[in-house]
């Protein structure tokens, strides 16, 4: 206990008067609690400088005796724990015990004694002493693992044990008035700080003949591997080869190898595992796991058994990953294939010779296991002729059929479905390599065989629990996607021989009859896995026409109608995340090769508006569809009878085509960085295509075979794919045409001017003056084209002035047109209300009549009298057509009657009459009024 009064009553008497001059120099004491003053709860004095200063003496009678003794009063004092704030002197003693173990065997069981201390817990005063002593805390505990190197057994079983209990913190025993519990993870990080994990690691090199000890260190870092931290200083410690190499030790037990694979696991899941991976990558290593892995093969049968055959066999797996690693110098890797086929091809290898695997569940984990560790190794390709040796092709095609019934099977149904998934999987990754070997089980046929049943409406009740059956529960979906995954696997090897036998076994005609029955049958649940099929069959079907016109005609047009059907996908589809953009991609590589260079087949596809389609698609302006469709455009156009479809075309807002393909250049400019001004005038005529890219690159000189900078941009980007496609359609666009000519007449040449400086070469004079005409050429190709686009861009300008005008001189002639409308109306209204008005426009109609007639008149001329007597108005009056065939004794003359509109018609009908009777008399002649 840490106070004055008890520094003070180390010196003095009984009587427990202060010292007061004992005060200024305190002495650090430590209460040791005797029966009397235990129920006080109280300490009684010691003085731990002192047992330090009685340690280091030497050569004194009785000396070892006094020693033993304080280091036992020492031992009872704490314990019920250790203070924080002591723990610095206490490992002091400790280590002063462990020097003197060598010459003096009795302090073992004083240094025994103050280690199995430390699985005590630590108490602390304050709640900063964690903060305050940690350093000390760290140095003691790390004292732990150097204490191994002392050649006693016992001693290091106790240090282990000392460790194992910091993971089980217990509290203490009983409670110390003043003080409390460390926290429990509180040893465990100051192990990580001391690098406890190290020296523990290191210990193993000493203790490679005693089991016991070996098999406690191996348990102490099983603990200590669970933390990243420690993981680390392990690694660094090389604990993963110093474990590997010492797996296959004598252990009758079983623990040596269950921990030291247990603490494999941590440091591959917990530090760096390419650094542990490259640990085990040795031959002795190896070795030992494959002496391991093939006697748990062979002769492990309980289920721990099983489960520790698994986790080596993963461990194995992980280290496969790195080509260097010598797995077939160490024969493991044939002992590997052997073990994954030797169920489906018989074998008479004395390691599988008579060795059957269950169905339980860790053997299908093996058989699982086994096929993935093959997808690993045949990654490295001295592996094929083993692959070869084991007929890995064969055993895998044992799986590729459809369910045989009334068969005893080795595995259940749910199993021998995941397996069948599996095994398809690895095919896909094996059966490239073996070619020879795959066509002579007939792949092709077994493959195609399979798919014609997962097309049927055969009855099948799938699982589809595996990470391989997703999506397939309750259908054939996962079966038909992995088996088109390993046919596009090998279509896309291009090997002739390969396709020849697909195409001559009707694989286009088949492949086009399952995207049209999965079309007509659409699943909306299992979208994605539909979508994935659906791109693997058209990825298969470009990969059998590419370059090949009569496959292309068997395409035809059913298959034109499966890419026009895909073409006709909603576009807001293809945010949804579930393989719509995949799909587009394979659909577009389908055209390219499987429609383009068949004449029936673009045809078909013009007709059907297919052109119309990939505008459509163009003009979503999604970058990453633009330079495939826009070179399928270009391939296109060389069908006379694409132009008049590219022409037709209208967008939104009534775009063409060829404005949609200028605002794709011009966007593509601006991300390159292309000079322009506002009207996409050239700024720079000596760099008018110049990308900010290639102003970054410097030139430097290249072979004749690699392309310069100015050549790759022109492949790089969609610039002289739309110039293509506007120069075939006939459309001349002044700021599109220094592209082509300008990148080889200026750029390139530049290049091999600047190269040539680099070089330090002079050229001839020929030479240079031809270089100096080419610079001077590109040059006024530059200025010419810019003056064109001055001279259109001011012509637009004065076009525009025009067209304003003449929709001003419209508006003025609306305007005049309608003061006309209103002076007319004002005059008429005033000849309505102003008789003075009136008479003055009356004698004005008359004048005009007057003065419009022609005064002198022709003989026998019959003058027809076109003034109306009795008319007050002088409002213009139609043509008046006088009929007299009505007498005018009848009706009294010509609107005699101004009631006449008033009167009824009589029931017989005819003329109005003021009379009953009506003479009826010859007509008279019809005059018409000029």
């Amino acid at each position: 206990m840490w106070t004055e009064e008890a520094a003070a009553t180390a010196e003095a008497p009984e009587s427990g008067i202060r010292n007061k001059s004992s005060s200024s120099s305190q002495i650090p004491v430590v209460g040791v609690v005797t029966e009397d003053d235990e129920a006080q709860g109280g300490f009684k004095p010691m003085d731990l400088n002192r047992v330090i200063k009685l340690l280091e003496e030497t050569d004194k009678d009785g000396l070892e005796e006094k020693q033993l003794k304080f280091v036992k009063k020492l031992v009872q004092c704490f314990q019920n724990g250790l203070p924080l704030r002591d723990l610095a002197q206490i490992f002091k003693i400790l280590n002063l015990c462990a020097g003197k173990i060598k010459n003096q065997p009795r302090f073992v069981e004083s240094a025994y004694d103050i280690i199995k201390l430390c699985g005590l817990p630590f108490l602390k005063k304050k709640v900063s002493d964690e903060r305050t002593y940690a350093e000390d805390t760290a140095n003691s505990i790390a004292l732990l693992g150097d204490l191994m190197k002392i050649p006693s057994s016992e001693l290091r079983i106790q240090i282990c044990k000392c460790i194992v209990d910091f993971y089980h913190a217990e509290p203490p025993k009983k409670h110390i008035p003043g003080y409390q519990q460390a926290s429990s993870s509180y040893k465990i990080q100051m192990a990580e700080v001391g690098g406890l994990a190290k020296t523990m690691v290191q210990s193993i090199t000493l203790l490679e003949n005693q089991l016991v000890e070996k098999l406690w260190v191996l348990k102490v870092l099983q603990h200590l591997s669970t933390s990243e931290v420690n993981c680390t200083i392990m690694m660094k410690a090389q604990a993963a080869s110093g474990i590997c190499t010492h797996l296959n030790d004598p252990d009758p037990s079983g623990q040596l190898l269950f921990r030291s694979s247990e603490i494999l696991w941590n440091l591959l899941e917990k530090s760096s595992k390419e650094e542990v991976i490259q640990q085990l990558s040795n031959l002795e290593c190896l070795l030992a796991l494959k002496e391991v892995f093939t006697n748990l093969f062979m002769r492990g049968f309980s289920h721990y058994d099983r489960q520790l055959r698994n986790d080596i066999l993963v461990i194995t797996t992980i280290i496969a990953q790195n080509p260097e690693a010598p797995m077939i110098e160490c024969g493991f890797t044939k002992d590997l294939i052997l073990f994954a086929t030797f169920n489906e091809v018989k074998s008479q290898n004395l390691l599988v010779k008579g060795l059957k695997l269950s169905n339980s569940y860790e053997d299908f984990e093996l058989k699982k296991l086994l096929f993935n560790v093959i997808v690993i190794l045949c990654k490295d390709l001295p592996t094929v002729q083993l692959l070869i040796d084991g007929k890995v092709i064969l055993a895998l095609f044992t799986y590729v059929k459809k369910p045989e019934k009334q068969k005893i099977m080795d595995w259940s149904a749910a199993q021998h479905e995941e397996l069948q998934l599996h095994a398809i999987a690895t095919l896909s990754s094996v059966a490239p390599l073996l070619i020879e070997e795959y066509m002579s089980c007939q792949g092709n046929a077994r493959v195609l065989a399979f798919l014609e049943w997962c097309e049927s409406e055969d009855l099948f009740f799938s699982h589809g629990n595996s990470f391989h059956g997703t999506g397939g529960r309750g259908n054939k979906f996962a079966q038909m996607r992995y088996s088109l995954r390993l046919l596009r696997a090998m279509v896309y090897l291009e090997d002739e021989t390969v396709n020849t036998d697909l195409c001559e076994k009707g694989t286009i005609q088949q492949m086009i009859g399952i995207f049209k029955n999965i079309i007509s049958k659409p699943n909306e649940k299992e979208e994605a896995i539909v979508l994935e099929i659906q791109s693997d069959i058209l990825l298969i079907l470009s990969g059998l026409c590419e370059n090949h016109i009569q496959r292309k005609e068997i395409f035809g047009t059913e298959g034109v109608d499966i890419v026009l059907h895909v073409m006709k996908t909603d576009p807001r589809k293809l945010q949804s995340g579930l393989g719509y953009n995949v799909l587009l991609f394979s659909t577009l590589d389908s055209i390219w090769c499987c429609i383009l260079g068949c004449y029936p087949s673009e045809d078909y596809f013009l007709e059907k508006e297919g052109i119309f389609l990939l505008l459509d698609v163009l003009a979503l302006n999604q970058k990453k569809f633009c330079n495939l469709i826009l070179g399928i455009m270009v391939e296109f156009c060389d069908n006379p009878k694409t132009a008049a479809h590219v022409n037709a075309w209208q967008g939104k807002k009534d775009q063409t085509a060829a404005s949609l393909l200028i605002k794709l250049w011009r966007k593509e400019e601006k991300e390159l960085g292309v000079k322009r001004d506002k009207n996409g005038k050239i700024i720079d005529t000596k760099k008018p295509l110049f990308t900010s890219f290639q102003e970054e690159q410097k030139i430097i000189p290249l072979p004749a075979n690699c392309p310069s900078i100015a050549v790759m941009d022109v492949s790089e980007n969609i610039r002289a794919k739309i110039y293509a496609i506007l120069g075939k359609l006939v459309y001349f666009i002044i700021i599109l045409r220094p592209n082509l000519d300008k990148k080889i007449i200026g750029e390139i040449w530049n290049e091999i001017y600047e190269e040539i400086k680099l070089e330090k070469l002079r050229p001839v004079t020929t030479d240079k003056k031809a270089l100096e005409a080419i610079t001077t050429a590109s040059e006024n190709v530059g200025k010419m084209v810019a003056s064109l686009q001055s001279e259109i861009i001011e012509s637009q300008a004065r076009q525009d002035v025009q067209n304003e005008q003449k929709v001003y001189a419209k508006i003025q002639a609306t305007h005049k047109q309608r003061e006309l409308a209103n002076k007319s109306w004002e005059n008429f209204l005033a000849r309505t209300s102003n008789a003075k008005t009136l008479k003055k426009a009356k004698r004005l109609q008359e004048k005009a009549i007057e003065a419009s007639r022609y005064h002198k008149r022709p003989q026998n001329a019959v003058f027809h009298q076109t003034d109306i007597k009795g008319l007050n108005t002088t409002v213009p009056a139609g043509g008046v057509v006088t009929v007299e065939s009505t007498p005018a004794r009848l009706i009294g003359g010509p609107l005699a009657d101004t009631d006449i509109a008033l009167k009824k018609l009589p029931i017989r009908g005819g003329a109005l009459q003021r009379v009953k009777a009506v003479e009826i008399v010859d007509a008279p002649k019809k005059s018409i009024p000029m």
